[in-house]
């Protein structure tokens, strides 16, 4: 389960949904925003503020059970990944629903601590060291709260990177060689978790 950025189901998305079809996994990309994207910062948050958290959890778990019942998904196993406000709702839909066994989160905001003992799936992390909208702090400040619920994660912090280095589609951010770094571990967890 691929869950969006902020700009919506754009292009970007939908060419890391094939990627992952050519790695051998099923790949399933909602449309949280309903068919509407955004190509400016504010226009983007407008769209991720108009989200109502409650909602969109239920549609990923909607998505996750369309997933799965799918004959081409063997064995019955999923993972989410999903990137900037897509990977905070990946971390958040593994505390909401337990279909995902595993999550790749980039550059997600990490959970209120009242929420973190519900996560219900092993969690990679991948941050930049130079995202302003995500301090070290509070990635540390993460670790330590899944450390003490014993809950199995890693975190990957790329030196020299900013929010969004991934995305190849924005060259004033993109890093290739950490987002093929990432991308790899990215398969690794997945494959490791979901057998």
């Amino acid at each position: 389960m691929l869950i969006q950025e902020w700009w919506g189901l754009v292009p970007h998305i939908e060419e890391v949904a094939r990627r992952f079809a050519r790695s051998g996994f099923v790949a399933l990309a909602p449309d949280l925003f309903h068919g509407e994207t955004a190509t400016e910062p504010d226009e983007a948050k407008k769209l991720a503020m108009s989200l109502d958290r409650e909602r969109v959890l239920q549609e990923i778990a909607a998505a996750a059970k369309f997933l799965k019942g799918m004959d081409q998904v063997a064995p019955k196993w999923m993972g989410v990944v999903g990137w900037c406000m897509g990977g905070g709702l990946a971390i958040s839909s593994v505390a909401y629903s337990g279909d995902f066994a595993a999550a790749v989160a980039f550059y997600g905001r990490p959970l209120s601590p009242s929420d973190i003992p519900r996560i219900q799936a092993p969690l990679l992390g991948i941050y930049a060291d130079e995202d302003h909208s995500i301090p070290a702090t509070w990635i540390q400040e993460f670790d330590h709260q899944l450390n003490e619920y014993h809950i199995p994660h890693e975190f990957i912090t790329y030196p020299g990177t900013r929010h969004a280095f991934f995305n190849d589609t924005r060259p004033e951010v993109y890093s290739e060689n950490a987002a093929r770094d990432a991308w790899d571990r990215t398969l690794a967890w997945l494959r490791m978790h979901l057998g």
